[in-house]
């Protein structure tokens, strides 16, 4: 017999989901039979898998060492896991050091730099997902063997050279409440980039995305399509400078899809500078040469909360600011020195 206790960070995961997080080489079809013979029991009851476990609650499983273990057998024993730790330790030499703008019991926002990804695409990768689980790691907050029922995530994400903001979950009921949040586009997000051209007025913009997954890219149509997403930007001039033609501008991002700033104001006439998929290649030169510009500039720059309760009630009418990169602050001084003071 072995009994689990349900911690803070693993609360509000059904309970057939972590028990194939518990035992992942076990079918799905085994933790129903053990259920429904009563071998596996939450709180000293029958269950059924649907539940919601809460902190505290306590699963029962009446099972032997070795039937665990066979269906465990990608869990570390005793000297494994120290092995793993030095490995981990000699990882976090690697891992950037995380930029923290806001933490909380559920909740960790961070500012991601340029070039780091925001979830790894292949094994090797080091992204925001592993700089926030080393964080976590070393500050105790997290154990290696919760690292098996529960993992952190992102909830939003950036693309690799796009710095700025990006919300991290600590436990699982703070990764759904946000994500739910996000979903309903209830979080206003902001962005500061410059763009070539000359951009007068406010205005917000919708149209709909197509992506091209072989060469991750999109473009931008005016009616809807049976393969396109709807999309809505709205945007805000700060500042224009004439002898460069290039604005300063604002972005709120009202529904999020990939690459869809940089599509959309390419669509429109106005490419963010730096960028290599969808800008102006020529002046991207130019830009090389005179700031030794190498990416775009678009930074995730602000976000806004509405009044929460729960376990996101911290966070309510919070506002929250990332510090701009320095690369694009020196172009801010040189191109728009008047709106410099305004963010360094």
């Amino acid at each position: 017999m072995q009994e689990i206790v349900i911690s803070e960070k693993e609360a509000g995961q059904r309970l057939d989901k972590y028990l194939g997080k518990f035992m992942p080489y076990a079918p799905k079809s085994f933790f129903y039979k053990m259920m429904r013979k009563k071998n596996i029991v939450l709180n000293r009851k029958k269950a059924e898998g649907m539940e919601r476990l809460k902190e505290k609650d306590i699963i029962t499983l009446f099972l032997s060492e070795e039937t665990i273990w066979k269906f465990q057998k990608n869990l570390l024993d005793d000297k494994e896991k120290e092995k793993k730790r030095k490995e981990r330790k000699a990882e976090k030499k690697k891992i950037p050091e995380i930029s923290i703008i806001y933490e909380d019991r559920h909740i960790l926002i961070i500012n991601k730099p340029v070039g780091l990804l925001s979830q790894k695409a292949q094994s090797k990768d080091i992204s925001v997902v592993e700089q926030i689980t080393a964080y976590l790691l070393q500050s105790e907050f997290l154990t290696l063997e919760e690292l098996n029922t529960f993992h952190p995530a992102v909830c939003n994400r950036l693309d690799r050279n796009t710095s700025g903001l990006i919300i991290g979950g600590k436990t699982i009921r703070g990764l759904q409440e946000m994500n739910l949040l996000l979903k309903e586009r209830a979080v206003d997000k902001y962005y500061l980039t410059i763009v070539s051209g000359y951009i007068k007025a406010k205005q917000k913009i919708t149209g709909y995305l197509i992506k091209d997954h072989n060469k991750n890219q999109v473009r931008i149509i005016e009616t809807p399509s049976r393969n396109a997403d709807y999309i809505c930007t709205e945007y805000e001039p700060l500042c224009y400078a004439k002898s460069e033609s290039m604005t300063l501008l604002k972005v709120k991002l009202i529904t999020g899809k990939s690459h869809q700033i940089r599509a959309h104001l390419k669509s429109l006439g106005f490419p963010v500078i730096g960028d290599g998929k969808y800008g102006d290649m020529q002046l991207n030169k130019k830009l090389k040469q005179d700031f030794s510009l190498t990416h775009h500039l678009l930074h995730s720059y602000e976000v806004q909360f509405p009044k929460l309760s729960g376990c996101l009630s911290e966070l309510s009418e919070k506002r929250l600011q990332a510090q701009i990169p320095e690369e694009f602050l020196k172009i801010i001084k040189e191109v728009f020195p008047e709106k410099y003071c305004l963010f360094k």
